[in-house]
């Protein structure tokens, strides 16, 4: 039997996970190591700044790693199969989440981080869960995970909704807003410096056009868009900690995420939705 079971609508044994980029990945990373069958929808333009932890890389590139753990891109369903036979994760592009109007995964998992609901609905799956604000639990989905840093940071919340998103960046070292860079202008983005970059306070990372994109502070640059990459002015497009010695961590999974991740693993566990099969994921890579 093939390890993707379909009965009628229904695909098996599955989690998808809707968006790829650092927090998501976290998620995706920890569902992975625990034995969880994973398929992964993204745009076909994403706009990850953490770049190094992201999946949702291999829609440029074919393939992305983070922590040792690969995601390959694949173009239908019937390609997953090889990529999890290979103990991969696949990852296809998908901005409107059309599979999910043929196939039925077990549990659904919205990562986008939008600030709001991009179209997931309950009826996708028996089990649903959105990380971060702009969905309503027992409503919208049957689980939201808090992603505001703090106290309540991976409560699961089953009635309600998260905190809704301030736009203020976490207290790091002492810097919020000022960790994160904006375009000061609209175009094309040539990138000067790369992550893990040590940098200094108005040094030009980067220029949009004949606008230069200085950083805000001095630090470690742990994230910057895409070289070649069309920005709107205003939009996120860089991130840099104010620790020096974080630079390592340019390349690993951040506390925030991890935490999530968590809270998702409990809620499947909870609600019965088992791995797939035993993990045997934790035998001699750096990550471990």
């Amino acid at each position: 039997m093939t390890n993707v079971e379909k009965t009628g609508n229904e695909l098996k044994n599955v989690v998808i996970v809707r968006g790829g980029g650092d927090l998501a990945s976290g998620t995706i990373h920890r569902l992975y190591r625990c034995g969880y069958r994973l398929l992964v929808l993204e745009c076909d333009r994403p706009t990850a700044i953490r770049r190094m932890v992201s999946f949702c890389e291999a829609v440029y590139d074919g393939q992305s790693s983070v922590e040792g753990v690969l995601c390959r891109k694949v173009s239908t369903v019937q390609e997953c199969e090889a990529v999890w036979s290979a103990g991969q994760i696949p990852l296809m592009v998908d901005t409107a989440g059309e599979i999910l109007k043929k196939y039925r995964p077990k549990a659904l998992v919205d990562a986008i981080l939008a600030k709001r609901n991009l179209g997931t609905t309950r009826d996708m799956a028996d089990l649903t869960i959105a990380l971060g604000p702009g969905f309503v639990a027992g409503e919208d989905v049957d689980y939201v995970v808090e992603t505001m840093r703090g106290h309540n940071l991976g409560r699961v919340i089953s009635e309600g909704h998260a905190i809704p998103n301030t736009g203020v960046p976490g207290v790091i070292a002492g810097y919020g807003k000022e960790r994160v860079i904006h375009a000061p202008a609209g175009g094309e983005i040539h990138c000067l410096s790369r992550i893990a970059d040590i940098v200094e306070k108005d040094q030009v990372l980067a220029w949009i056009g004949d606008t230069p994109v200085r950083a805000s502070l001095t630090g470690v640059l742990r994230g910057i868009i895409r070289d070649g990459f069309t920005v709107p002015k205003g939009m996120k497009i860089a991130d840099i900690d104010p620790r020096k010695e974080q630079k390592k961590n340019c390349f690993t999974i951040s506390d925030k995420a991890r935490c999530i991740a968590g809270s998702v693993v409990e809620i499947l566990l909870s609600e019965g939705v088992m791995p797939y099969e035993a993990p045997d994921r934790f035998s001699g890579t750096a990550a471990d």
